[in-house]
């Protein structure tokens, strides 16, 4: 446990709680101005298919960029500034949306309000890496639950609003009801922030380290050139690849081609995304006990058997089947991958080290709906998913060999 973090907080208690609280503020906020939201507006807007889904994308853009520059920066300058920068945009970006007039002012404010969790995510992962000690596949998991849940709340509040008294669709000032909700949210995780998170701890001296650009290269240097970081958190974008293409093209798959109601597509979806978060803690908190190596392996080949598994499945039950499989194996992959990631890596780098497995889950969780779409368009469903699933199963004797078991 790195001692700077205690110090710059009151109690590794407080500092857990005070994040979980932060963390759901912040997904909630981010929540409520992407999804239905976002598409819906780009709508409004006069956007096309692709110009939506450029709109929804773009933010993952930003992840991809920034992840590892903010967690190797807050190496170097500390934690609490560089989470507060993150909090910062989460807390003001809402605002622009009032301001926006034309698709491409749309695009814009887009790409920088995933400057907030393309700078909070990381830093706020490796502050929870550093205080849990031998907790933390247990507490980085329910960090991320807590986080899911602020996601899951969001998304209906945020169609309910668009949703009232709209007859023809929604108008403009049921946009900006959302907007201001998620500015408050927004507001409420940084006031939370600036109240609770205390100083960051001295740094050490440039004679001892190195100067702050120097340590910021180094950082990041040595994190992409360890080859077992790199392997686990590749692992996670394979599986998040395969997460990628379900959220895209089950729901698709479930109306088109199996014929059924979007109600019921939407609780294939559901289900999966809540067996995931009620598991993850009690998966990390195994992972700690028990090794996480393990639980690694058999959640590639869960998620892989039941992604290969949902073309040839043409009726509900069996689809929601396949879909708790997938989350129960999505569960055991993440509740361990990020805790053997923050394990393997130096104290002084937790942060370059959540930024560059942050880097590598957007990476993959960004094509899977581009590899699924192309390979359906060029084979349909029973080629592209069980391929998708092909890549999960290929990655265990590379994780395997990589990756050294725990001691």
């Amino acid at each position: 446990m790195n001692p700077a973090t205690l110090t710059a907080l009151p109690t590794s208690d407080t500092t857990l709680r005070t994040l979980f609280s932060i963390g759901f503020l912040a997904r909630f906020s981010y929540a409520l101005a992407r999804n239905p939201v976002l598409p819906l507006f780009a709508l409004f807007l006069g956007a096309g298919p692709e110009a939506v889904g450029l709109a929804v994308g773009v933010s993952t853009v930003t992840g991809i960029l920034f992840k590892l520059p903010a967690g190797a920066l807050s190496d170097v300058v500390g934690r609490r500034r560089t989470m507060l920068a993150g909090l910062v945009v989460f807390g003001l970006m809402p605002f622009a949306y009032f301001f926006i007039d034309s698709y491409r002012a749309l695009i814009v404010v887009r790409f920088f309000h995933g400057l907030a969790t393309a700078i909070y995510g990381p830093v706020a992962m490796a502050v929870v890496a550093e205080v849990a000690g031998s907790r933390r596949g247990e507490l980085l998991s329910w960090f991320s639950s807590v986080g899911i849940i602020g996601t899951l709340l969001g998304a209906p509040i945020g169609g309910l609003v668009l949703d009232v008294s709209a007859s023809g669709g929604p108008v403009l000032w049921q946009f900006r009801m959302v907007f201001a909700l998620s500015a408050v949210a927004g507001m409420a995780a940084l006031l939370l922030g600036l109240k609770t998170l205390r100083h960051d701890a001295p740094q050490e001296s440039d004679q001892a380290t190195g100067s702050g650009l120097q340590r910021f290269r180094q950082g990041i240097g040595q994190v992409l050139s360890d080859r077992r970081l790199v392997t686990a958190s590749a692992v996670e974008g394979v599986q998040n690849m395969g997460m990628g293409a379900l959220e895209a093209f089950l729901p698709i798959y479930a109306v088109t081609v199996v014929g059924l109601s979007e109600f019921q597509a939407g609780l294939l979806w559901g289900a999966q995304i809540f067996v995931t978060m009620l598991s993850k803690p009690l998966l990390g908190r195994m992972s700690d006990s028990r090794g996480r190596r393990g639980l690694i392996v058999v959640g590639l080949v869960l998620c892989g058997g039941a992604l290969a598994s949902i073309p040839f499945l043409h009726a509900f039950l069996p689809l929601l089947v396949a879909s708790l499989v997938f989350g129960m194996g999505e569960a055991l992959v993440t509740s361990s991958s990020a805790a053997l990631v923050a394990d393997m890596c130096r104290d002084r780098q937790f942060g370059s080290a959540m930024g560059a497995f942050g880097t590598i889950f957007d990476i993959g969780h960004a094509s899977g709906p581009i590899c699924a779409g192309l390979l359906i368009g060029w084979g349909g469903y029973q080629v592209s998913f069980p391929l998708l699933a092909v890549a999960m199963i290929i990655a265990i004797p590379l994780f395997l060999k990589n990756v050294p078991r725990e001691d």
